[in-house]
């Protein structure tokens, strides 16, 4: 017999191949296969442990050379391929389908790319490389895969790393318009390619394959069953939907209390205040260095007078003059290479990254961040290079705790905003942001929220941020934002970038998380340059601060959409055709975007542009948000674009139309 059943499960095994098909949650299905039937574990999953579906049937047939398996709405089927060469070896392939409409989703591609769908090889370690070949489809699109800066909302024909770098985020879910999501459940470094004539998945060093399918009518019920299966973020706290301000770098307790004075004494909003990097003696120390920070416990105490947040850049890497090096090093608490060598980032003090998957690690860094700044009252962390950075970023020379970086390093970001999470927990917290440069699957669960990096200060950057965060939506991170006006690049005297500025900060308004932050280029040295509200000469300010006061009325309709991405981790910020998925021009569009049910954003990304189209989907009537004026969706529109406007439209009906009251 080629095929079994064991309980629930549906299991074939031929030619070497043991194949496990079993239920995962409503409507879904998690597939592994191994050689010999040996690890169908991987180091880690990203997976919740399965819930028994809510009508408690899983129906399994078998038969000589075909067996199904249905659990709701996806149905798997395992037969022999004809569709094979004839001289091949016999073979069987997965098909799966919509049970419900018979439609198929998707198929193993036997004998076309690679004799085999699933090709599993060992290396020389004894681990296992797999790469996996599953069918395309004309009119197919892709989303979701986390953030990569090609500029494109829909993933097809894009060759994708699995592998996280600064402002490259791999996050393996792929969201399908054919009615399934397609998680790689797989840390491992490799490749996913959604090619014309088929999608190929590649884990350089494993111990199985390892994937979750689901099938859903709508994105949104495709959603809903993938964060069942990851875990939803927690609910974003208030202060949280306000601005926050930030740049490279504030260097002493008192230019920072004076920026926070400034923000009050003009009447501005802020929310949040950032300490970055360099404020210890040394990386790893974790503490502030006494001759610039004084007095930590009168900088928070203040700042919470004015109900203002402080939040503190952590980096995870360790100089050998700090304090903690010798106590990790001897402890074996750092990510080493093959010969034990502890890996470093190339800085001008080159620094050692801890290791997270080390549970030893996440218990010393947050005991010396809980003496170090909890003690202080600080309880908001940004956890900055923590893809991780290293020189070289040769994955099969990292060794960590949990194994070899080929087969685990995907998971670094997750492992330190768990440690963050965990500790924050005991001490008894329930309010945790943690902003962070990197995040695989999951990294929701654990209060990360997400920036796009070290991006460059122009409009292409910025044309590129608008694709990048509706993936990171789709991809599960419902906390998501950008350094407003770039990271790097832009000088404040300069017109052309005061132009950029505002336009980005019209965007930003409209990201999930609002927060200014940047290196300006100058003659100055970095960090001398003022990158405030006010900064950018009187046009711009007059703008910013009308966006800022936006901000603040938007925040009521924030939070309503933030209470529903902590239930069903559908993030505020979604591409067009999460609510028209049936609308054919809607599914088109990649440089707008809906924020929440209500609200249509269509930003400027072109310089020295004073107009722009814009298409509102069909199905509603829409309301200029500033003029009033009505329009029946379905039609492209063109409308002016002031350096001081931005388009936005309004379902007819909402009561958030009330917040955009023309600029006072």
């Amino acid at each position: 017999m080629v095929f079994f059943r064991d309980d629930s499960r549906l299991i074939m095994r031929h030619e070497c191949q043991t194949l496990i098909v079993e239920p995962w949650n409503e409507n879904s299905l998690r597939v592994r296969c191994t050689l010999n039937g040996a690890g169908a574990e991987n180091a880690y999953s990203a997976l919740l442990p399965a819930v028994e579906p809510s009508d408690g049937v899983v129906t399994i047939e078998l038969a000589e050379d075909i067996a199904t398996i249905q659990n709701g709405k996806i149905k798997a089927v395992i037969a022999l391929d004809t569709r094979r060469f004839w001289y091949l070896p016999k073979a069987y392939s997965l098909s799966f389908f919509n049970a419900v409409t018979g439609a198929e989703l998707v198929h193993e591609m036997c004998g076309t790319i690679l004799p085999f769908a699933r090709e599993l090889r060992y290396n020389s370690d004894q681990s296992i490389r797999v790469e996996y070949i599953l069918s395309s489809y004309d009119g197919e699109k892709i989303y979701g895969m986390g953030q990569h800066a090609h500029g494109r909302l829909d993933q097809k024909g894009c060759l994708l790393e699995l592998k996280q770098t600064n402002s490259e985020i791999n996050i393996p879910f792929a969201l399908s318009n054919r009615g399934y999501g397609f998680l790689w459940n797989n840390p491992s470094a490799g490749q996913a390619f959604f090619g014309a004539n088929g999608t190929k998945w590649l884990a350089e060093s494993t111990r199985c394959l390892d994937y979750w399918i689901t099938a859903g009518d709508t994105p949104k019920e495709i959603m809903n069953a993938y964060m069942a299966a990851v875990g939803k973020p927690p609910m974003l706290p208030e202060w949280a939907a306000g601005f926050w301000q930030c740049k490279l770098r504030y260097k002493t307790q008192e230019e920072l209390l004076g920026v926070a004075r400034e923000y009050k004494k003009r009447g501005l909003p802020l929310a949040v205040i950032v300490i970055d990097y360099c404020h210890s003696k040394h990386n790893g120390d974790w503490s502030f260095d006494p001759e610039y920070f004084p007095d930590p416990d009168a900088m928070v105490r203040e700042l919470d007078n004015m109900g203002v947040k402080l939040m503190v850049s952590v980096w995870p890497t360790v100089e050998r003059e700090s304090v903690n090096y010798l106590a990790m090093q001897q402890g074996g608490l750092m990510v080493t290479d093959r010969a034990g060598v502890p890996l470093r980032m190339d800085t001008d003090s080159p620094q050692r990254y801890i290791d997270p998957t080390n549970a030893e690690a996440r218990a010393f860094i947050w005991n010396e961040i809980r003496d170090n700044y909890y003690r202080h009252g600080i309880k908001v962390w940004w956890l900055d290079a923590c893809e991780p950075e290293f020189f070289p970023s040769d994955t099969a020379n990292q060794r960590f705790a949990m194994g070899d970086g080929a087969q685990v390093s995907n998971i670094y970001p997750v492992m330190i905003q768990k440690a963050f999470f965990d500790g924050m927990r005991r001490e008894g917290e329930e309010e945790i942001v943690t902003l962070c440069r990197s995040a695989w699957i999951g990294s929701q669960k654990y209060g990360a929220a997400v920036w796009s990096g070290d991006i460059p200060s122009t409009f292409e950057s910025l044309q590129n941020q608008v694709r990048a965060g509706l993936n990171m939506s789709v991809s599960g991170i419902p906390w998501w934002t950008t350094d407003i006006g770039g990271f790097v690049g832009g000088n404040i005297d300069s017109e052309d970038f005061r132009e950029l500025i505002v336009r980005w900060f019209q965007y930003g308004v409209f990201c999930p998380l609002f927060r200014l932050h940047g290196a300006r280029d100058s003659n100055q040295a970095i960090g001398e340059q003022a990158n405030e509200a006010w900064s950018f000469g009187d046009t711009a300010y007059r703008i910013i601060k009308d966006l800022l006061f936006l901000r603040e009325r938007l925040r009521p309709y924030i939070m309503q959409h933030m209470q529903t991405a902590h239930e069903t981790g559908i993030s505020i910020m979604r591409p067009l055709f999460w609510e028209y998925p049936d609308d054919a021009c809607a599914c088109e569009v990649e440089d707008a975007f809906l924020f929440g049910p209500d609200i249509l954003v269509a930003p400027v990304l072109k310089q020295a542009t004073l107009g722009r189209q814009v298409y509102l989907p069909k199905g509603d009537v829409w309301q200029h948000a500033w003029t009033d004026a009505e329009y029946e969706g379905g039609v492209s529109i063109e409308v002016s674009a002031a350096l001081d406007e931005i388009p936005v439209f309004v379902k007819k009906g909402s009561a958030v139309k009330s917040v955009f009251r023309q600029y006072e």
